[in-house]
C-alpha cells in the first residue's frame, strides 16, 4: 500500500516538518541523531500523536487530514507497530498474543488461532505457542512480536528500532527474518534505526532527519555511499569535511583547500562536502615525507586508537580539517609507526579518492 504523509508538528521548542512517501511494498528507513524527530514521525503515522497540520493517506485512504477534521483512531488505521520492547500481553500465551490481532478484527477463535499458528511458523516460533511471555528469551519474544504485528494484516508496518534491545547473537537472525518477511509479503514499512546495517539490509529508501527536517533522502546505498551530512557520514563509516565547492575540490571555512573529484551536481561557489573513506587516509610520522605525491596533506595529532574489525581505527585531532578524521591501519602499521595517543603525524589523502558533493 502506498503511503504519503505531510507532517507539521510543534511540541515545546521542537518543530517537525517532514514529507514521507513510500511506494506499495517499499521499505523506508528513517535515520537521524537523537531528538531529530524519528519516533515523532512514527507516532504521527500510527495515530498516537496528533500533528498541528497533517495529511496522511495509505493506499488512497485518508488517515489524517487536519484541514477536513479527519483523524482515524490508531486501532482503525490498519497499521502495525513493532518497537524495541515486544510489549507482549503477560497474561496471554504466545498463541493468544499472536491471535489478538485477528480476534480484534472479528475473526472467530478457531480462525484466529489458525492465523496465529501460520505466523508463528513463518517466524520460526511455532514450538513456543503454548508458552507464556515470561518463559521467552529476548530474541524469542521479539520473534513473537513480529508474528503478532503481521497477524493483524497491517497495510503499513512501523518498525521502531526493533533490534536495538537484542544481543549480538539474536539480532542477525531477526534481521534476516524481517528481511525475508518484508520481501515475501511485499509489506509497505517504515523503519526507524541507528544502525546502517538495518537500513542496508531492510530498506529500499532512506530519509535522514536532523532538527525535525529531512536533510537527505534517496536510495539506501546511494545515500550511505555519498553522505551529505556529518551524521550520515559517521554512521556510514566515512569521513566528511564541510566547505565550499571550488573548480578543483573544496575550500574549508578556514580557507584550506582540499583537492577532489566533483560530483555532477556540485557547483563551484556553493556549499559542499568532501567525502572519503578511512581506508584511503595514509598516516606518516611527523617529519616523514608522504610516499608519492598526494594532493591533500595535513598535520594532525593521534587522538584515539581503537579496534575496528581486523584493523585499528585512528581518530585524529588538531587544527583545521584534520580534526575528527578517521584512518584505518593494520596493527602492524600502528606498531611500526610507533603511534600512541598524542603522537604528531601527517595525514595524506589522494585527490582521486575524495568526492565532492553538494551540501543539503
Amino acid at each position: 500500500m502506498t503511503l504519503h504523509a505531510e507532517l507539521d508538528l510543534t511540541r515545546g521548542a521542537f518543530h517537525l516538518t517532514a514529507t514521507v512517501d513510500v511506494p506499495a511494498g517499499g521499505v523506508l528507513a528513517i535515520l537521524g541523531p537523537n531528538g531529530s524527530g524519528k519516533s515523532t514521525v512514527l507516532g504521527c503515522l500510527a495515530g498516537l500523536l496528533d500533528p498541528d497540520t497533517a495529511r496522511i493517506t495509505l493506499a488512497g485512504r485518508i488517515l489524517t487530514d487536519s484541514t477536513r477534521g479527519v483523524r482515524v483512531p490508531p486501532h482503525q488505521r490498519g497499521v502495525g507497530l513493532l518497537a524495541q520492547d515486544p510489549l507482549l500481553f503477560p497474561h496471554l500465551s504466545v498463541l493468544d498474543n499472536v491471535a489478538f490481532g485477528p480476534r480484534s478484527r472479528g475473526a472467530r477463535r478457531a480462525e484466529a488461532a489458525r492465523v496465529a499458528r501460520h505466523w508463528l511458523a513463518e517466524v520460526g516460533a511455532a514450538e513456543l505457542a503454548g508458552r507464556g511471555p515470561a518463559q521467552l528469551s529476548g530474541g524469542q519474544a521479539q520473534r513473537v512480536a513480529v508474528a503478532r504485528a503481521l497477524a493483524g494484516e497491517p497495510g503499513l508496518l512501523l518498525l521502531d528500532e526493533p533490534l536495538a534491545a537484542l544481543d549480538v547473537d539474536a539480532a542477525p537472525a531477526l534481521r534476516g527474518l524481517l528481511r525475508r518477511v518484508l520481501r515475501a509479503e511485499a509489506r509497505t514499512a517504515v523503519l526507524v534505526t541507528h544502525d546502517p546495517l538495518d537500513a542496508l539490509t531492510l530498506a529500499d529508501q532512506v530519509a535522514v532527519l536532523s532538527g525535525g527536517r529531512v536533510v537527505e533522502a534517496g536510495p539506501t546505498r546511494a545515500v550511505l555511499s555519498a553522505p551529505r551530512t556529518a551524521f550520515t557520514a559517521r554512521i556510514a563509516g566515512l569521513n566528511l569535511v564541510e566547505g565550499t565547492a571550488t573548480g578543483t575540490g573544496l575550500r574549508t571555512a578556514a580557507g584550506e583547500p582540499i583537492t577532489g573529484m566533483l560530483a555532477e551536481d556540485a557547483v563551484p561557489g556553493e556549499p559542499a562536502v568532501a567525502v572519503f573513506a578511512p581506508g584511503t587516509v595514509a598516516v606518516y610520522p611527523e617529519g616523514q615525507a608522504p610516499v608519492g605525491s598526494p594532493r591533500n596533506t595535513v598535520p594532525a595529532t593521534v587522538g584515539t586508537l581503537e579496534p575496528h574489525g581486523s584493523l585499528v581505527r585512528l581518530r585524529a585531532t588538531g587544527a583545521g580539517w584534520a580534526a575528527g578524521i578517521a584512518a584505518d591501519l593494520t596493527p602492524a602499521a600502528v606498531a611500526e609507526l610507533g603511534l600512541d595517543p598524542g603522537s604528531p603525524v601527517r595525514l595524506a589523502i589522494k585527490a582521486t579518492t575524495v568526492l565532492i558533493h553538494p551540501a543539503p
